[in-house]
């Protein structure tokens, strides 16, 4: 997916965190939601303003991030 044209960042808002669509919703607050147990119909329902793309797109940005994390051994 290209997330690219819905996760944003901004200096100025949420302290430079990566955002869906300019709102204020996060990346991390959509995976904590998930991570705590609420569904994407529970996330669409409590936030009317995102959609089933966002919720991918933040998965997406998620995955992107962890590939390219690496170890360095000293």
């Amino acid at each position: 997916m290209d997330y690219q044209s819905i996760i944003t960042i901004e200096p100025g808002k949420r302290s430079g965190k990566p955002c869906i669509r300019g709102m204020r919703i996060t990346v991390y607050d959509i995976l904590e939601y998930l991570a705590g147990g609420m569904t994407e119909t529970e996330i669409l329902e409590d936030f009317s303003e995102l959609t089933s793309e966002d919720i991918k797109a933040c998965l997406s940005f998620a995955a992107d991030r962890e590939k390219k994390l690496f170890v360095v051994t000293l």
